[in-house]
Order: C-alpha cells, then structure tokens, then sequence
C-alpha cells in the first residue's frame, strides 16, 4: 500500500504497513505465522515454532558486542478485530486499511491492530538492519494474547533462553511498566424457553451505540458507557411497568472490551405505544445528560420492527433482566499502593442469544492482588447463580509484581532521562500482560513493559501517535546498547 512510507522510522512503518496486510484474528494466526517464518527464512535468521504457534527467531549479537547479557524481544502477534457496523469486513481474509489523520495513524472502520502489530513490527526491524549495536537476540512472538493469553500459558521453559525481557506492548510512551493486573472471566448461561407470541402484539428495536468502547483494563475508569447496562436499564424498566416480552438481545463482543453497542427486540400491546414512546424519550434525555462528558456521540433509538418468530418464556426474561442489572460493572477498588492505578474492576462484556436456546453473557474481572481478582469473580458469579444461570470460569492468569529494584528498569529510566530530559513515568498497569505467565515459566526474569501511544485499543477507534514511534524506538535501541556485559 505504502500509504505510512513517508513516516519514521521508516522500517518500522514499512513493516507494521506490512503486518496490516495479513489477516490475524485471535485463535486464527496462521497465515501471520507463516509471515514471521517466511521472513525468518528470507532474512537467513534462526527461527523455530512450538506446538502452539508461537516463534522465536534469533540474531547473532553484533560484532563486538557479544559479551553482553542475552535480551529477548516480546510481542503479540494476534489482534482484537471490531469493526463498526456499517464496514462490511472478513477479517480471516481481508486486510486492514490504514490510513494518516494528523498526528495519528488509524484504520477505516476498524480496529488498526497496532495492539500489538506496532511492537511486532519494531522487532522485524531490529532483526534486519545490521547497523544496530545490540548483544545476542531473541525475538519471542505469541499466539492468541487477546482471548485466552494461550501463547504465553502454553509456553515451555525451555523455548528461550535469555534473563532479561522488553515486552513492547504497552500504549503510552514515556511511561515504563513494572507490573500488571491478573484477570479471569466469568460466563453465564440462560436456558430459555420459546413462546408464541400474542397475535396482536407490535414490535419494537431497542438500539444504543456511538459509544467509546475501548479497552476493559486500560480504559475502565475513564467511566465510558456500557452498552449493555444502558439497554438493560430501559429493558427491567419496561418489564416492571409493561407487559412487554422479550424476543432477542445482542450486545458486545469481546470478553476485554467496554461494549459500544446492544440492541434488543419486545414485544407488547399496541395500547402501550404511545406511552412506551414516550418513556423512551424521557430515557434518552436521561442517559444523555448523565454521560454527556464522557459519550458525548451516544445515540439511542426505538423502531418498529416486524413480529419476531418467538419470544422467552416470563422467568427467564426476568431472571436475565435483573441478573443483568444487578451485575457490577467497572472499577470495584483503586489501589492504596500505587495512585491513580486500578486495582481491581470487572466488565459486564457481551450478551448474546444462541441459536441451542440459550443466552450466554460473559463478563471479565481484573485484579493486581489474586485475592481481589478472586473476590470479584466470586460476586459476579454469585449474582447470575442467584438469577438461575449456569455459570461457570476459566482458570484466569495471574498478575505481575512491581520489581523497583529491576536492573533493566533502572537501565531503562537513565537511559529515557538522557534522550529526552525528563524522567519516565514508572507505574504498573490494569491490563493483563503476558508478563505474569512468562515470571511464572521463568522465574529469574527481570522484565520492563513499554510503547509508543495508542488510543481506543480494541475499538475501531484505535489509533497511534506518530512521533511518540520514534521516540520509543530510539528509546528502545538506546537500552540495547546499554544492556550490561555477561558476568
């Protein structure tokens, strides 16, 4: 496309450009997997794959430079694929089409996949300029972080062997991070029953959207609205006041984002028109003033819509809407230690009707302390239990402990300092990192996290500031070269 060749650092741009060309949702990275190991063989580096998918490819140190300490590279290859409803996208086939706007780099109507195709790119280009000063490298790619972190759960301890790891997938630049949230989902199933529908009943579309979106662990206390939750609350007040039955609601998407849009589809008497209109604009207005700040695109609408062929039986509408509206959702507790950082929270994800009769809604908790991320599990579990679902959890993954003493963390402030004059922001983040399953394999890792800046990941307003690329690339060689000697 060589729509990005103009920006620097121009390998980096030209590489990520490239990665924007190949497919690679979560769970489907083959096609970028045979990218890394076609460009491994091109480039005559060392590369090897595990059982999983996930690659590591070598580079010799450079000359004179071979006594240094070993570091390895790490990034994700997968993507979080979203696209706005009117962009009609295949993402197992079709490529990203990214585009320049301002300072910025954004895709059309989807997600730019720069979480993390940018730290893969930036590997791809230390790996191929030889005019690099670096000891001996190892570039680690995984498979699936986005969806189940199974790249990194799967990982054996043996696929890499250097002590010190630069994980490039973290979104704000001139901020360096030491540790990470640990996270488990929670997912509840409905079991309903199909019911005919009264034959003079009319039909309506609840829809809310042009909300923010965004990520669940970085973005959820910015206090976005929740689709969900929006639709929800119109939905229990219109089941407490009319009857009103319901046939279908889809909302969300992914488990790790704030959901942007929902829509459900009720029946009711048509006397109730007038007056369901009416509370509905009255709901509106309320919405928008109490979010105005925060969404000030939110947008919601009633239609009338054909009859639907069936709707669920009474209990389970009932059980879903007040499950739904006693879930929590968003920061449970900031941490004491660290401010301003989240300590634990929980996003009411995704609800969706299924074709086995079923409604499945899934919800994801994040916690820095295990017992935390435990806590919220069990309340979320413990109010769909009371609402008659199935519920059920993965095993989760756990969090990063903040190490300040970390040498390649004290290498990585002088170093900031000397480029830019001023001292980074050192912080742990609430977003889960594959760094807590990597400490687990390798427990003598000393790690750091960082990036350039991105905005709205995984929404299809995500973006990435172009001078922050450089800057953490210079960032990035300027710690290679100070990497210590081997003792």
């Amino acid at each position: 496309m060589n729509v990005l060749n103009n920006l620097e650092p121009k390998n980096v741009w030209k590489y990520f450009e490239q990665i924007t060309q190949v497919p690679r949702p979560s769970k489907k990275e083959e096609k970028i997997i045979a990218f890394l190991l076609n460009f491994a063989k091109e480039n005559n580096l060392e590369a090897k794959r595990d059982h999983i998918g996930n690659i590591l490819i070598r580079k010799p140190a450079a000359k004179g430079w071979e006594n240094r300490k070993s570091v390895v590279l790490q990034s994700h290859m997968d993507m979080v694929c979203e696209s706005n409803k009117d962009v009609e996208i295949d993402f197992e086939k079709d490529p990203i089409i990214p585009y320049i706007d301002g300072e910025w780099v954004k895709a059309k109507g989807t997600t730019l996949g720069a979480d993390d195709g940018i730290g893969v790119a930036a590997q791809m280009a230390i790996l191929t300029d030889n005019t690099i000063e670096h000891g001996p490298l190892e570039c680690l790619f995984t498979v699936d972080e986005e969806t189940g972190l199974t790249g990194a759960f799967e990982l054996k301890e043996v696929f890499f062997d250097s002590k010190i790891l630069l994980n490039l997938d973290s979104e704000d630049e001139g901020e360096i991070f030491i540790g990470c949230a640990g996270g488990i989902d929670a997912t509840a199933t409905f079991k309903f029953k199909k019911e005919k529908i009264s034959n003079d009943h009319i039909a309506f579309k609840f829809i809310v959207n042009g909300l923010k979106g965004g990520h669940s662990g970085d973005e959820i206390h910015k206090g976005y609205g929740n689709s969900n939750k929006i639709a929800n609350r119109f939905l229990f007040d219109l089941t407490n006041k009319y009857d009103v039955r319901l046939s279908s609601f889809d909302g969300g998407n992914k488990h790790n984002a704030i959901p942007r849009e929902a829509e459900f589809i009720f029946t009711t008497d048509p006397k109730y028109k007038d007056n369901l209109i009416s509370d509905f604009e009255k709901f509106k207005k309320n919405i928008q003033k109490e979010i105005i700040i925060t969404e000030p695109k939110v947008n919601l609408e009633l239609n009338e819509v054909s009859i639907p062929d069936f709707v669920i039986d009474k209990e389970t509408q009932k059980n879903l809407t007040y499950g739904l509206y006693a879930c929590p959702h968003g920061v449970f507790a900031m941490s004491p230690a660290i401010n301003g950082l989240v300590e634990t929270s929980t996003n009411l994800a995704a609800v969706k009707f299924n074709d086995n009769d079923t409604v499945k809604v899934v919800t994801s908790q994040r916690s820095s302390l295990e017992s935390g991320k435990t806590d919220i599990n069990n309340m979320v579990k413990a109010v769909f239990d009371l609402a008659g679902a199935t519920v059920e959890s993965g095993d989760g993954y756990p969090g990063w402990a903040p190490d300040p003493d970390s040498e390649i963390l004290k290498i990585a402030e002088k170093s900031y300092e000397k480029l830019f004059g001023k001292k980074p922001v050192v912080r742990a983040i609430h977003a889960g990192l594959e760094c807590g399953l990597f400490l687990e394999k390798y427990p003598d890792l000393d790690m750091i996290s960082f990036g350039p800046t991105l905005r709205g990941v995984h929404s299809p307003d995500e973006k990435i500031e172009i001078k922050t690329v450089k800057m953490w690339w210079d960032h990035l060689l300027d710690i290679l070269k100070n990497i210590p000697v081997e003792k």
